[in-house]
């Protein structure tokens, strides 16, 4: 394929990966839907909703805090979203919600009208919500990604219903799949300016996150006492703490409800979290042009996006590692002086050190996850700019990234099913 055409293609994969989402995706997949649903109601009072959501989508809803409503799980997700949501404004679906629907929502809820069960069937991404009236019954099917609406009826029959073919089509190995890592180097590297200056606003939206996660108290406040820890002595004050500190207070505000969007990666903002803000943090400290920042973060969100295609859109892996391991590749293109190597390094030092921290679902300790990661990720640009690398005799490491990569991908995508299968069984049992 020629370069030009591989690299407009890379382009149109990052700008539909790498998106704006208010909220953790899963419950607001579930919102998104309930919002479809309303659209055909006539404004007529809603009774009930009966939501459905596969396994891991219930995993990685049932603990994390809904924006703007303070209330943790699924169905306030469904209630708010069906109540207040906006249906065209996809993953921000939650961003234009009022005071007032928030307290009709939690209304529906201590009314025992809304109930979320686990779908029977075996997608990794999948929400349905079911609204009724006196009058009326919608229901919308979401699946495969969190915006991708398959089907919309209205008392039985279809309104809307996608196309097998394209959905097959869709669901066909990308672009990416065919590429290396050295491709995604050259592309990110050599790529005209202009055509990739879009990926700077994944740093306003989550620098801005950050920002907010220092300002106030959300969630564990992780980030918060890290920072504090850095005045009395007990962490230095340095570029690593920086990283840390500064990732993980965009990941707390974000899992804490923080009414701000971050940009999103692979459906995921803990994810877009961890491949941007590294790199900002680093570009900072060199000064870096904003080419250079740009060149650096399509770098990682690509990196993050190919190690993501390599297993289900949702495991029983924490996805924050391999946007990590995009990250990890961003800051050894800046401070290895834009040489290839170290970018290769870090990512199979990384692959070394960090290859099985569990999803356990969303919640508050996400930022916690995110903050093992970063270090990691920056422990692993130290030995690639040092020319240190664990070795292809070592673990599942190989002396190609590529397969490195790939030996990571089938873990993940086949003995992690049982890990899925065993941790979503203990939250079940919890809930």
């Amino acid at each position: 394929m020629e370069q030009q055409v591989m690299w407009q293609q890379l382009i149109k994969l990052v700008k539909h990966e790498v998106l704006p989402a208010l909220g953790c995706t899963e419950p607001i997949s579930l919102a998104l839907a309930a919002a479809i649903a309303s659209k055909y109601l006539n404004k007529n009072k809603i009774n009930r909703i009966e939501a459905y959501v596969s396994p891991n989508l219930m995993k990685n809803g049932m603990g994390v805090t809904v924006p703007g409503t303070g209330m943790v799980g699924l169905p306030i997700a469904a209630a708010i979203g069906a109540i207040g949501g906006d249906a065209q404004a996809g993953l921000e679906v939650l961003k234009n919600i009022t005071p007032k629907q928030i307290n009709q929502a939690k209304t529906l809820l201590s009314e025992h009208k809304v109930n979320v069960q686990i779908a029977d069937n075996d997608k990794a991404i999948y929400s349905e919500a079911n609204v009724y009236t006196s009058s009326d019954h919608i229901r919308v099917c979401i699946e495969n990604s969190h915006t991708n609406v398959i089907l919309i009826e209205k008392n039985g029959e279809n309104i809307f219903k996608a196309d097998s073919k394209i959905q097959d089509e869709s669901n066909n190995e990308s672009i990416i799949n065919h590429m290396s890592v050295k491709q995604i180097y050259d592309f990110a590297t050599q790529a005209n300016f202009e055509d990739i200056e879009f990926i700077l606003h994944s740093a306003e939206l989550n620098d801005a996150l950050s920002q907010e996660g220092l300002r106030r108290e959300y969630g564990l406040s992780i980030a918060a006492t890290l920072h504090q820890q850095t005045k009395t002595g007990l962490l230095a004050d340095d570029l690593l703490s920086k990283v840390i500190i500064r990732t993980t207070a965009a990941s707390d505000a974000r899992m804490g409800g923080a009414t701000l969007p971050a940009m999103s990666n692979s459906g995921s903002g803990n994810q877009g979290i961890t491949a941007t803000m590294p790199v900002v943090v680093v570009a900072d400290y060199l000064e870096a042009t904003p080419e250079q920042l740009a060149r650096a973060l399509i770098l990682s969100h690509t990196i993050a996006i190919y190690i993501h295609s390599k297993f289900p859109p949702l495991s029983a892996l924490c996805a924050a590692t391999t946007a990590a391991m995009g990250s990890a590749a961003g800051m050894a293109w800046l401070l290895g002086k834009g040489q290839y190597e170290p970018v290769d390094m870090a990512i199979c030092n990384m692959i070394g050190d960090l290859s099985g921290i569990i999803c356990d679902g969303a919640s508050n300790s996400c930022a916690m996850k995110v903050s093992t990661s970063v270090s990691s990720g920056f422990k692993a640009v130290l030995m690639a700019v040092n020319r240190i690398r664990v070795t292809g005799n070592e673990g599942i490491v190989c002396d190609s990234v590529e397969t490195t990569i790939n030996n990571l991908g089938a873990i993940v995508s086949n003995s992690m099913k049982a890990t899925d299968t065993q941790i979503i069984d203990i939250m079940s049992h919890k809930a």
